[in-house]
């Protein structure tokens, strides 16, 4: 579906290159290249996760900053990347199923809501909403695992249920231990509140980052509209358009609307979303079945924090995850509608 925005009272549309949907792909080059890209993405983003994690295991609260100089000044800076080669193989085929779901739901969604006379901005939030669904729901088969493993290795020693210090020496002895303690669903802890978590925040981001884009293109067009005006009145005309009702915005314009939109569509997606994430984190981290010991269950995990910090305490790591999750969808959004362009079949076609 084509991406356009038009400002009601000057009557200015905003035409913007095609959105390039799922048949207009070279899915081989969409893959091996999103691999690429997002696993530099993952590593960019990987210290901001790991501190928002310790921030949710902490049985106090202490800010973000606080929390990074403490593991850099006990730890070591590399202690920042504790766990990240395990995160880094499990996020390569997650990324590509999800990327594969979200398209192809994208795609057959968003012309069936066309077809049942839906209106255009209408049918592409949900579309967008659903494709959001469907990935994250399928990624998570593989996502919860390595979350699993990468986050008990980011929190070993810091938290009185991880016994030792050094309890996993690198992500395969994890992943063998919490199979030998607690068998596979060990590694599928949290998978329920998972998908209650990342579903929802998915939805809610692809649908908000829909309609934060026409708010955006809206505010852009009464820019542009205000700049033609004042060169009409000059005796110019306007730069960005080709006639007095469409603007045409250049690639810097485009791109900057999609990280505005995205950081938009992010914070509104962490704040919804926060005390899901924190509980999950809990649920993954703590030891299972040892001693005659059992994980806690959600509700145990909930009063938990709640003891240690009332309700206020299911927001611990709010600082971090808004910017992780702000910085990530702007950096996953510019980077992913880059390698749409790069993997598209016909270039010519794309203006």
């Amino acid at each position: 579906m084509n991406i356009r925005a038009a400002e009601e009272e000057s009557a200015q549309e905003i035409h913007i290159p095609a959105d390039i949907d799922w048949e207009m792909l070279d899915k081989s080059k969409f893959f091996f290249l999103g691999a690429a890209l997002f696993s530099g993405v993952s590593a960019t983003l990987y210290p901001v996760v790991l501190v928002k994690t310790r921030q949710q295991v902490a049985q106090a609260q202490i800010s973000g900053i606080r929390t990074a100089f403490s593991i850099v000044k006990h730890e070591g800076f590399r202690a920042l990347y504790r766990g990240f080669g395990t995160s880094l193989m499990g996020t390569i085929p997650a990324r590509a199923l999800y990327m594969a779901a979200l398209e192809v739901t994208k795609s057959n969604v968003g012309s069936a809501t066309v077809n049942f006379g839906i209106p255009e901005p209408t049918a592409s939030a949900i579309a967008n909403a659903v494709a959001g669904l469907s990935a994250a729901m399928a990624a998570q088969l593989v996502w919860t695992p390595v979350d699993v493993v990468s986050q008990r290795l980011m929190v070993q020693g810091t938290h009185p249920s991880c016994s030792s210090p050094c309890r996993y020496v690198n992500g395969i002895d994890a992943f063998r231990k919490i199979v030998k303690t607690d068998g596979p669903k060990g590694l599928y802890r949290g998978f329920g509140i998972s998908i209650l978590t990342y579903a929802p925040s998915n939805a809610v981001w692809w649908a908000s980052y829909s309609v934060a884009q026409r708010l955006v293109w809206g505010g852009i067009a009464c820019y542009f509209r205000k700049k033609d005006d004042e060169s009409n009145d000059n005796g110019n005309s306007s730069s960005s358009s080709n006639n007095n009702n469409t603007i045409r915005p250049d690639s810097k314009t485009v791109m900057a609307v999609q990280g505005v939109s995205a950081a938009m569509a992010g914070g509104v997606s962490a704040l919804i979303t926060m005390p899901l994430d924190t509980i999950k984190t809990r649920l993954q981290v703590l030891d299972g079945e040892e001693n005659g010991r059992r994980g806690p269950t959600i509700g145990q995990t909930v009063r938990n924090l709640i003891k240690e910090g009332g309700w206020l305490a299911c927001y611990r790591g709010l600082g971090p995850r808004w910017a992780s999750i702000s910085m990530s969808a702007t950096t996953m959004i510019t980077t992913y509608e880059f390698l749409k362009r790069l993997s598209a079949k016909n270039q010519e076609s794309l203006e």
